[in-house]
C-alpha cells in the first residue's frame, strides 16, 4: 500500500486544465511500465474529544504527527479503488471505525471523523476542486456539531445568507464567493441569531475553502461550538 503527500501540489497544477490526475509508475514482471491511477484523500478530525487519535489506510499509519481534534491531515496519494480507512485511538490498534470505501481515480476527497467520540463515525465528501474564476474563490459550507440545529451561513455585510438549512452532517456544493482580505463569516439559526463566527478571513482569488462548524452547542469549553475553515488548494 502506498501513501505520500504530494496529492495537493500535484493537483495546484492540474486543476488549471481542469484535471485531477496524478500517477504512480508502477514495474511489471516484463519492464513495462503502467500508470496506476491515484486518489487524493485529506481527514479532518471533527469530532469534539480530547482523544487523539491514529489514522491507518488499510494496515498503514498515515499520521505522523498526533491527530488531535480540528487537525487535518492534508492531501494523501492513495491508489483509487477499494481502500479500508480507519482510525484507532492514539498507540493502540483496535479500530474505533473501520469502512471500505471506493475512491475514484482523479478526485479528491475529504474524510471528516465526526460526532461525538462514543458515536464517531466517518463521513466522506468528494471535493470538487474546479478552478475559481478571476477574482473569485469557491467554498463549501458543512454543518458538524451533532447537537446544532439547521444553520445558515452569512457573509457579515450581505443581506442574503449564502447556504442555508443544513442540519448536522449535511453540507452544500462548491460556491462562488468574492476574494477579500478580511472576511466575517457567521452561522446562523433559523430565526436569524448569530449562534458563532469566524472573523478576519482572507479569501484568496483562485482558491478553494470548506467551512465547518464545529463542537457543541451545550459545551462551554474549547469542545464549544465554533467555526473553522480550511484550505484544498
Amino acid at each position: 500500500m502506498n501513501i505520500s503527500t504530494n496529492f495537493k501540489s500535484t493537483a495546484k497544477m492540474l486543476i488549471a486544465a481542469l484535471t485531477l490526475s496524478a500517477v504512480m509508475i508502477s514495474c511489471t514482471k516484463n519492464d513495462e511500465y503502467y500508470q496506476q491511477p491515484i486518489s487524493g484523500l485529506s481527514v479532518i478530525h471533527a469530532s469534539p474529544t480530547t482523544e487523539l487519535l491514529d489514522f491507518y489506510v488499510d494496515n498503514t499509519k498515515a499520521n505522523t504527527a498526533d491527530f488531535a481534534y480540528t487537525n487535518k491531515i492534508d492531501y494523501l496519494n492513495l491508489y483509487s479503488g477499494n481502500r479500508r480507512l480507519s482510525i484507532s485511538k492514539k498507540g493502540t490498534t483496535t479500530s474505533v471505525i473501520s469502512e471500505m470505501f471506493n475512491l475514484d481515480p482523479q478526485f479528491g476527497y475529504s474524510l471528516f471523523v465526526i460526532d461525538r467520540f462514543e458515536a464517531a463515525k466517518f463521513l466522506l465528501l468528494k471535493d470538487d476542486l474546479t478552478a475559481p474564476a478571476a477574482g473569485k474563490a469557491r467554498v463549501r459550507f458543512v454543518n458538524l456539531s451533532p447537537d446544532a440545529a439547521a444553520l445558515n451561513l452569512n457573509i457579515a455585510g450581505k443581506d442574503t445568507d449564502l447556504f442555508t438549512n443544513k442540519l448536522f452532517k449535511e453540507y452544500s456544493t462548491f460556491e462562488p464567493i468574492d476574494a477579500a482580505d478580511n472576511v466575517t463569516f457567521n452561522v446562523k439559526g433559523a430565526d436569524g441569531t448569530v449562534e458563532t463566527k469566524i472573523e478576519n478571513v482572507k479569501i484568496e482569488s483562485g482558491k478553494i475553502y470548506t467551512i465547518w462548524v464545529k463542537g457543541l452547542k451545550a459545551a462551554t469549553d474549547d469542545k464549544k461550538l465554533g467555526v473553522a475553515v480550511f484550505t484544498h488548494k
